[in-house]
């Protein structure tokens, strides 16, 4: 990933924003990117249909500016400027408009990982990749403690690298939306049914560790099939075309679980207690035929569980040193205070934890695609996944259904002001609680805020029941148009 796409991707970045890999006089300054404006592109460059020769480089497409003629080439501007100061690039970096969309910062970087991973189809979501980087598995806060030793980062280059907060989901998606727009990439490989971002394969395992039954899946695949969302064109990724709707493919996945949800137990605050009290006469009194699924006990072994991961991770983003372990100076001068007052903060913890008879930290575990483990061995019935839907379905024609005919939308009309930006709003309080509950399960696993879930709920809806939202009023024969 790294060598074949990653740094093709890296370069052409640096080429549109003509910072290097362009023609450029020796003595000119670094142009300022602007943007995903087309003026930025380079002049000539010939179209190319494959990403290999679209991604590939070489003298004829322009300088290739090494480290001396790179410095040389501004050195006129930095002749005064100390070492200790920070490098060149990163004054001009910092000099640059702050409305610059696509100025290099280190949210980007992980918008750069995402896009190499959506072209190789690799079996990682972006929730996955930023939840890496919360557990510390991927390099970013304090990344500059990762850099070799002859890397010593002065002035200016601090605040590039020197980030105090976690990334967010939907700064890296646009980002990445727009990163991909400006570089003019291709149509990206397909994602077909038997890629890991196609939303039957992410609705398996999101059932998996939501410990919901299997038969659901079933469910999932049908709405998946009815609203056309598995299909290739829908799914893949195309930058330069403005009228297909760009996916979300974990945000997809879990959405398309909650409506299931709906179908089945209407999540109403009602109708599915009146289904648990059923299931759990049932099981009382009949355990030979399989255990059909309690909603309620389901809700009870899950918040317990959601609550443990939930209080535990606060606790370790509470914990969190956003000081680096290696010292940081803004220059030479100052590097025997910083060093000293470090060796300070450093004694005054390790007092502390012998006297609060705190325990080392284990080992980081390592990463994993699940948070939550359900295995069907356990003797404690915390385990659904064998559970069955039978007390909630009903044969008709020969096809499984619900049993409860109604349903009810989230919105029944989505939102079209384009400042809005957004189809739907979701407050807790105008929903139901088994909703939010629900809502509240999948937020935890993706690390996203409830509204984006709902928002595809919506959309989802809109789609399934598009024939009796939008079908036109009859007229009668004596009525006039």
């Amino acid at each position: 990933m790294k060598d074949e796409i990653l740094c093709n991707f890296w370069r052409r970045y640096l080429q549109k924003s003509q910072q290097a890999y362009c023609n450029r006089p020796a003595g000119e300054a670094i142009k300022v990117l602007s943007g995903c404006d087309s003026s930025t592109d380079v002049d000539s460059e010939p179209e190319r249909p494959s990403l290999l020769h679209l991604l590939s480089f070489s003298e004829s497409d322009g300088d290739l500016l090494t480290d001396c003629s790179f410095g040389s080439s501004i050195g006129k501007v930095s002749e005064s400027t100390s070492v200790c100061s920070g490098s060149v690039d990163g004054s001009l970096h910092l000099m640059k408009n702050q409305k610059d969309k696509l100025r290099m910062s280190m949210p980007m970087t992980l918008s750069f990982c995402y896009m190499a991973l959506l072209w190789l189809r690799e079996p990682m979501t972006l929730s996955d990749l930023l939840r890496f980087v919360v557990e510390g598995h991927i390099p970013y806060l304090n990344v500059f403690q990762c850099f070799p030793e002859k890397m010593k980062l002065y002035g200016l280059d601090l605040k590039i690298f020197c980030v105090e907060s976690w990334p967010v989901y939907e700064e890296v998606y646009d980002k990445m939306l727009q990163l991909a727009a400006f570089l003019e990439l291709p149509r990206f490989p397909d994602i077909t049914d038997s890629c890991f971002l196609h939303p039957d394969m992410l609705c398996m395992k999101y059932l998996m560790e939501a410990n919901l039954p299997d038969e659901l899946h079933n469910w999932t695949c049908r709405v998946v099939k009815k609203i056309r969302i598995g299909e290739a064109d829908f799914l893949t990724f195309a930058p330069g075309n403005k009228s297909t709707r760009k996916v979300k493919y974990d945000v997809l996945a879990a959405a398309v679980i909650v409506v299931v949800l709906k179908l089945l137990f209407l999540l109403n605050d009602h109708y599915e207690w009146l289904l648990s009290d059923f299931a759990e006469e049932r099981n009382k009194n009949n355990k030979e035929d399989g255990l059909y699924f309690e909603f309620r006990k389901w809700c009870k072994i899950i918040k317990g569980s959601l609550d443990v991961e939930q209080k535990k991770l606060d606790e370790e983003r509470a914990k969190y040193l956003w000081r680096c372990e290696k010292p940081l100076f803004y220059s030479a001068k100052k590097k025997s205070k910083v060093l000293k007052r470090r060796q300070i903060v450093v004694n005054l913890q390790n007092q502390f934890g012998k006297l609060s008879g705190s325990v080392q930290p284990a080992e980081k575990p390592h990463p994993s695609s699940f948070q939550l483990n359900w295995s069907e061995e356990n003797t404690d019935g915390s385990c659904f996944h064998g559970h069955s839907l039978k007390g909630i379905l009903q044969e008709k024609c020969g096809l499984l259904t619900a049993m409860n005919p109604d349903y009810w939308l989230c919105t029944v009309k989505l939102c079209t002001e384009k400042l809005c930006g957004h189809l739907a709003h979701y407050r807790d309080l105008d929903f139901p609680q088994s909703y939010h509950f629900v809502l509240r399960l999948f937020s935890f696993l993706l690390r996203i805020q409830p509204s984006y879930i709902h928002e595809e709920v919506c959309m989802i809806e809109h789609k399934l029941f598009n024939k009796k939202l939008y079908k036109k009023p009859k007229y009668s024969p004596g009525q006039r148009k």
